[in-house]
């Protein structure tokens, strides 16, 4: 069989790509050889073509020799051999002297860019904000960082986590965007390491956030960074306020431990189990938590106000025209929405939702309340419930618990959940556990729990069930499976969504529907129709922290406003306080809230309930300002179930 010849070409493109395989000395050759065809034909262009060229061959050459030498360096001597020689010589001895020169340098500031890209140089920073870790809530409290200083100049945030310094700037830039005036500082290092903290300057920060790694030992983790921490603050004086957050509750007791008096500990799981049970039961009460606790528009503050000292705090709630005021603080400990007649004492500090700690200024607005229009009519009872809990995870058990303790008696859940998500075992100890935990009112039967196994992705699973008989059906997505992407079972929970809003379409009826999901990117996406609401779970407690962190004795507010049996924020229809289709001030709303021992402090018009970015949520608006109040209505108050 004759052999196939190969083309010239390709045949010298090998060899050539041979002799470069041979090392830095082939490289070399080539290159010297690359030069002198150039150089060589060029200056021989030259000195032919110069009219003052001598006129003898020798000569010629010489002056092309010249030239070529001074073109390259190499000297360029003429005259006896060995003159030629050592003037080569000499130019490559200097021509290795400049180039190990210029390598050094060259090297030595490649290594300290390649550091400083490293993210290994310490931080000179006061009064910054240190964030420790990275997951999902980084975004969220880097974001709301950048909202809260946007007023301030020369602020810094600085981000330390165990990954890539360009990947983590590179990510923060995408998901939060501008800046602005902030600077933004991210270092590489494992934030449980005493000698790596130090790269934060911690000592001189503002304060210091520790996020919980989205890892199935998070919690753990948490604990030993706030360990870390406190060894590489040894010593300093005054140490930076610290706000960190676990998952697991049996944590919660070491962390606190480790962040030391001073420090603040959020139950993250727990939190987000409360505000889906409440949601289930009103949806769009994220939006008003969104709205609370977010930089963007009027959030929480603490003042004093030495004028209303002695009056009690049901005429309070009328002398702000644009402040609304919601409870008070007492030797430290919050009074959250308390009786009308509790007089304000002294060194009391109300607790007000205002654009700014200096936008509350006194206006009376009592003659804004037009009682014609206040319904007298007792408030709507809350019912036995069924709730459809589709899916599975660790959180599941804590929304049971809270479901169960404001259960009236005949309530009941059904669980659908695959038989590795869920068993009958899991299910009884979540109903045991919920019964146990009650707070009494209800009685440990309120409640009652079943288990249906099937596949929550599947038509036919949700076809099976009558999805309209229930009152409130919540979406749970499975726990992140190690090695996945954390947002990974957001993919689940879409195509779920996608098919309870083909049976809303199917049958023209809407569906109560409660989603969790972990990426606020997915939410956009989420197939769901205007009575639905969506928990973004790592959102809210990056709000949470973020608000913590520019003032810490917020802390026991948010800790009432989000307990169990606290006064918490709630959405009532507006037809429990106005008759409808009224059109009056919103003073008016505050004065009927008042007689049933709530703070009203917003609304949610059914009109804009599809219009985003708000969907219809209006917080602290103008006592003054009238609208017309429909049935479809919700007024937002701070109060108790």
């Amino acid at each position: 069989m004759a052999q196939r010849r190969t083309p010239f070409g390709d045949r010298a493109r090998y060899w050539f790509d041979s002799t470069l395989a041979r090392g830095a000395a082939a490289l070399v050759g080539w290159m010297a050889l690359l030069s002198l065809a150039v150089v060589v034909p060029a200056s021989a262009v030259m000195v032919w073509t110069d009219p003052d060229a001598p006129p003898s061959l020798a000569e010629r050459l010489a002056e092309v020799w010249r030239l070529t030498g001074e073109t390259l360096r190499l000297g360029g001597a003429t005259g006896t051999p060995l003159r030629a020689l050592m003037s080569v010589l000499l130019a490559l001895v200097t021509l290795l002297y400049v180039s190990t020169l210029v390598g050094l340098i060259t090297t030595a500031l490649t290594e300290r860019i390649t550091s400083l890209r490293r993210g290994r140089s310490t931080v000179l920073e006061q009064g910054h904000a240190v964030v420790l870790g990275w997951s999902e809530q980084v975004f969220t409290v880097v974001s709301e960082l950048v909202a809260a200083n946007v007023n301030q100049r020369g602020a810094a945030v600085v981000v330390l986590a165990d990954r890539d310094k360009t990947v983590m700037e590179e990510s923060l830039g995408t998901k939060v965007g501008s800046f602005g005036g902030t600077r933004l500082i991210c270092r590489s290092g494992p934030t449980t390491d005493p000698a790596v903290l130090p790269l934060t300057s911690p000592a001189t920060a503002g304060v210091v956030l520790v996020l919980p790694p989205d890892e199935p030992h998070a919690d753990a983790e948490v604990v030993k960074t706030l360990l870390a921490l406190r060894a590489a603050l040894a010593g300093a004086e005054p140490r930076p306020p610290v706000v960190a957050a676990v998952r697991d509750d049996r944590y919660r007791l070491a962390a606190c431990l480790a962040a030391g008096p001073d420090g603040v500990v959020l139950e993250s799981d727990t939190v987000t189990a409360r505000l889906i049970v409440q949601a289930a039961r009103r949806p769009g009460i994220s939006l008003v938590h969104q709205e609370l606790l977010d930089f963007a528009g009027d959030e929480f503050y603490l003042i004093s106000e030495p004028a209303l000292t002695g009056r009690p705090f049901g005429e309070v709630l009328l002398s702000y025209s644009t402040t609304s005021v919601v409870g008070l603080i007492r030797g430290g400990t919050p009074l959250l929405n308390p009786p009308p007649t509790t007089p304000v004492a002294p060194d009391d500090l109300l607790v007000v939702i205002t654009g700014d700690d200096d936008t509350a200024r006194l206006d009376d607005c009592a003659e804004s309340v037009e009682k014609a229009a206040v319904a007298s009519r007792p408030p709507t009872p809350t019912p036995a419930e069924r709730i459809l809990l589709l899916g599975w995870n660790r959180r599941a058990p804590l929304v049971v618990d809270q479901l169960h303790r404001r259960a009236r008696p005949g309530s009941a859940v059904d669980v659908v959940a695959e038989p590795g998500e869920a068993t009958i075992r899991e299910i009884s100890e979540a109903e045991a556990d919920s019964g146990n935990g009650g707070n009494g009112r209800n009685g440990g039967n309120s409640l009652s729990l079943a288990l249906h196994h099937g596949d929550i992705t599947r038509p036919e699973t949700l076809r099976r069930l009558d999805v309209h008989s229930y009152d409130s059906v919540i979406v749970l997505g499975r726990d992140p499976a190690p090695g996945q992407p954390p947002d990974d079972p957001d993919n689940r929970t879409l195509v779920t969504l996608l098919l309870l809003r083909q049976l809303e379409e199917a049958t023209g009826r809407e569906l109560p529907v409660v989603t969790e999901l972990i990426d606020d990117r997915n939410r956009a996406l989420a197939p769901i129709g205007p009575g639905a609401d969506v928990i973004i779970s790592g959102k809210l407690i990056g709000l949470l922290m973020s608000q913590i962190s520019q003032n810490r004795h917020l802390a026991a507010v948010f800790e009432e406003l989000f307990s169990a049996e606290g006064a918490g924020v709630r959405l009532r229809p507006a037809t429990d306080y106005l008759l409808p289709g009224s059109t009056t001030s919103f003073a008016t709303v505050v004065a009927a809230a008042r007689r049933r021992g709530e703070c009203a402090i917003g609304y949610r018009g059914h009109a804009d309930a599809s219009t985003r970015p708000h969907y219809g949520v209006r917080i602290n608006p103008p006592k003054r300002e009238r609208r017309r109040w429909t049935a479809e209505d919700e007024v937002v108050v701070i109060g108790t179930d």
